[in-house]
């Protein structure tokens, strides 16, 4: 076999894994994700609140959100009234999203490879998605994300920070895999490779920061006290490298 067909091989391989990684965890993927406790819907209302900002998103605006899920930030970002595209590779996870969306105007939502989306060059205003790049082949994801964006458009990421001790520890230590739900193939990174790949990509006003200290499991009346000291820790030069996550933007020029 070749080379280029082993990787193709390869990556087929690595789709079909997060295709029944997704049908795994469909029954109960928010409570994988964090998302239901008190803060875990805090930290999503500022996800969104940071694509919506960042992506310049708004009424007339049409964005694309990569591996959407059940539809979490597709609710949340679709308030602001822009039009809305969702892309994820399991059916089963989209079925989520279809019930949660039914009756939404204005969100569209699609199967499909974010690596090779069926998206024609230039249609997005934004390209936006949370905890996703670090599932796919970067310099594909990003690439496909800057050819399918118009000139002066806007992407977004909110990705989880390996430089982070839990972080660190979901994605290297084999045993605690399976309890936070990490699928075989996903691996988190640093800023300093976002950086480098989105440049790779031919992005331009790239960014790439440390934020959010917010820990899921802080019990409800703590979790805007705990909000102000992750916006605080944030500012912190060096401690500030070990937040849970990063937050990418950069512009297509």
């Amino acid at each position: 076999m070749s080379r280029d067909a082993a990787a193709g091989r390869s990556g087929e391989d690595r789709l079909a894994r997060e295709i029944e990684h997704g049908r795994k965890i469909a029954g109960n993927a928010e409570t994988v994700w964090f998302w239901e406790s008190p803060a875990g819907r805090r930290r999503a209302d500022r996800r969104a609140e940071l694509f919506v900002e960042h992506g310049g998103l708004g009424p007339g605006k049409r964005a694309l959100e990569l591996g959407c899920g059940t539809g979490v930030f597709l609710e949340k970002v679709a308030r602001c009234g822009a039009t809305l595209h969702g892309l994820d590779l399991s059916e089963e996870l989209l079925e989520k999203a279809r019930v949660r969306l039914a009756g939404q105007a204005g969100v569209v939502l699609d199967r499909g490879n974010a690596e090779a989306t069926p998206y024609p060059p230039s249609h997005f205003d934004a390209v936006y998605g949370s905890s996703v790049l670090h599932h796919l082949n970067l310099d594909a994801a990003l690439g496909e994300a800057h050819r399918v964006l118009r000139p002066g458009g806007r992407v977004v990421f909110a990705e989880p920070n390996i430089l982070n001790p839990q972080v660190l520890l979901m994605f290297r230590f084999g045993p605690l895999k399976e309890r936070f739900g990490v699928s075989p193939d996903e691996m988190a990174f640093s800023r300093f490779r976002a950086r480098r790949a989105l440049e790779r990509a031919g992005f331009v006003d790239v960014a790439v920061e440390p934020f959010d200290f917010l820990h899921p499991s802080i019990p409800q009346g703590w979790v805007e006290r705990g909000l102000a000291l992750s916006r605080a820790l944030e500012r912190v030069p060096l401690v500030r490298e070990i937040a849970g996550s990063m937050l990418m933007r950069a512009r297509r020029a």
